[in-house]
C-alpha cells in the first residue's frame, strides 16, 4: 500500500494528543495529516471541536492488523498514547515492519530499552528512525546538551544541566507514574547507562555517572542544585546520544559525562525539594498511591488553559571543556512544559521526518532506535527556534 498520509497522530483523543491536533491546525501546513485512536466517536468530537477536516482512522493499540493499516499508510506515526509500556510496543513493531518513522513522548526508559533490543537492528537496516522521548522528556536535556557541545566546538569533559519550570500535571502522566510503581524494574532504575550499546562507556564514565540527590552551590549560575524527578530518565537518553554520535565519530568528548539537577535560588528551596521528591517516590512505590489516586486528574484531564499559557521551562547548562574552559548556556520556552510545549516539541519532530528527511544527520538511510539529538540534531534545533523556543550561549 502506498504511503498517502504524511503524519498520523495516534492517541488524538488524549490530553496531549488534542494539543497536537491544535498545534497542527495552527500551522496551516501543506503536510497531510490524520488522527487515529480506538474510539471513533471521541475522534470525531476532537475533529469537530477543533474544526479540522482530516481523516479519522480506527486502531486499537493491541490489534496488530489495525495498526498495520495505519503504518502502511503513514510516513510518520506520532504517538501520545501512554503508558507506553502498555500501549506502545505493538505500534513500534508495526512501524518497523511497514517502514514508518516514529516519534513519541515517553519517559519510560525501561520500555525504550526493550524496543532497542527488539527493533534497533532492523530499523537501522531499513533506515527507519524510531525516536522516543520527543517531549519535555527529554528534549531540553538531550537537544540542549547537543546544542551546547556544537556551539562550543571543542572536546567536552562534562555537562551539568539545571531545570526550572512552571506547569501542571495531566491524568495520563499520573497514570503512567502510578503504573510504573506497580512494576518490578529491578536494576533498570539504577543503571546510568541503561540505553547504551554494550561496551560504549568506560569505567571512569561509570564511576562519575551515578544519580545525584544532594544539594550543592553552583557559582557559575548563582544557584543551588537539588534532585530533579526526571533526571533518571533524561540522563540515560543523553548518554545514549553520546554513544550513537561516537559511532559516527561525532563524540562530545573522550570520557564525556553528564548529570542533571533541579535549579533552586536558595538552599532551603533545594532542601524542600529533597523532602517532596522523597515523599512522592514513597507514595508511588507503596499502597499509599491507591489512597491519593481518586483525588488526582483522570486520563484525558489536564492543566487549565491559564496554566498552559502561563507555564514555562528554563534549563541552564554548565559546560566544562577538556581544556578546562567553563561556559554557561540556556534553553527556554513559554507554555506549560509537560503539555503545551511538549505538543509543540513532538509535532516539530514529526515534521522533521516529513519535511526535512534529506537533511537529517547520518544521511537519508540512517535509522535505528535513536534520540532527538542523534536522529534529528541541528534540523530540529532550527525548527524549534522558528517555533519560539530559545537556545542561548555561551552567556
Amino acid at each position: 500500500m502506498q504511503k498517502d498520509i504524511d503524519i498520523i497522530i495516534y492517541g488524538a483523543t488524549g490530553f496531549t494528543g488534542q494539543l497536537c491536533v491544535k498545534y497542527f491546525k495552527s500551522l496551516n501546513t501543506s503536510v497531510k495529516w490524520a488522527i487515529a485512536g480506538r474510539d471513533k466517536e471521541k475522534l470525531q468530537k476532537v475533529a469537530e471541536d477543533n474544526s479540522v477536516d482530516v481523516e479519522i482512522l480506527i486502531a486499537d493499540s493491541d490489534n496488530e492488523a489495525e495498526l498495520d493499516v495505519l503504518t502502511s499508510r503513514a510516513k510518520v506515526m506520532l504517538s501520545t498514547t501512554g503508558p507506553f509500556h502498555r500501549y506502545g510496543s505493538k505500534l513500534v513493531a508495526s512501524c518497523v515492519k511497514n517502514s514508518s518513522h516514529y516519534v513519541d513522548i515517553t519517559g519510560e526508559n525501561f520500555w525504550v530499552k526493550g524496543i532497542i533490543a527488539k527493533h534497533h537492528e532492523e530499523a537501522s537496516a531499513k533506515g527507519i528512525r524510531i525516536i522516543p522521548s520527543c517531549g519535555y522528556d527529554s528534549i531540553p536535556s538531550d537537544l540542549g546538551v547537543f546544542y551546547t557541545a556544537k556551539a562550543l566546538n571543542k572536546p567536552i569533559k562534562r555537562i551539568e544541566s539545571f531545570h526550572s519550570w512552571k506547569g501542571g500535571a495531566s491524568g495520563g502522566t499520573l497514570e503512567t507514574m502510578f503504573s510504573m510503581g506497580d512494576l518490578d524494574l529491578g536494576n533498570d532504575l539504577l543503571d546510568p547507562f541503561l540505553l547504551n550499546p554494550k561496551d560504549s562507556y568506560s569505567q571512569e564514565q561509570l564511576d562519575l555517572s551515578s544519580d545525584k540527590v544532594g544539594i550543592a552551590k553552583k557559582q557559575e549560575i548563582n544557584a543551588w542544585s537539588g534532585p530533579f524527578i526526571m533526571a533518571n530518565a533524561n540522563t540515560r537518553v543523553v548518554r545514549r546520544t553520546e554513544a550513537l554520535l561516537s559511532l559516527r565519530q561525532e563524540s562530545y568528548g573522550a570520557n564525556f559525562t553528564y548529570q542533571e539537577h533541579a535549579y533552586h535560588k536558595s538552599w532551603w528551596s533545594a532542601f524542600k525539594s529533597i523532602i517532596i521528591t522523597g515523599i512522592s517516590v514513597l507514595i508511588l512505590m507503596s499502597p499509599l498511591k491507591r489512597a491519593v489516586k481518586p483525588f488526582l486528574p483522570k486520563p484525558g484531564e489536564g492543566p487549565s488553559e491559564d496554566i498552559q499559557e502561563n507555564g514555562w521551562f528554563d534549563c541552564k547548562y554548565i559546560v566544562e571543556a577538556e581544556d578546562g574552559q567553563k561556559s554557561v548556556f540556556n534553553m527556554h520556552a513559554k507554555g506549560d512544559p509537560g503539555y503545551k510545549v511538549t505538543s509543540k516539541l513532538v509535532s516539530e519532530c514529526a515534521l522533521c521526518l516529513v519535511k526535512d528527511i534529506d537533511s537529517l544527520p547520518g544521511g537519508k538511510e540512517y535509522g535505528g532506535v535513536l534520540t532527538t539529538a542523534s536522529g534529528l540534531g541541528d534540523v530540529l534545533i532550527k525548527r524549534l527556534i522558528n517555533a519560539g523556543i530559545s537556545f542561548e550561549g555561551p552567556l
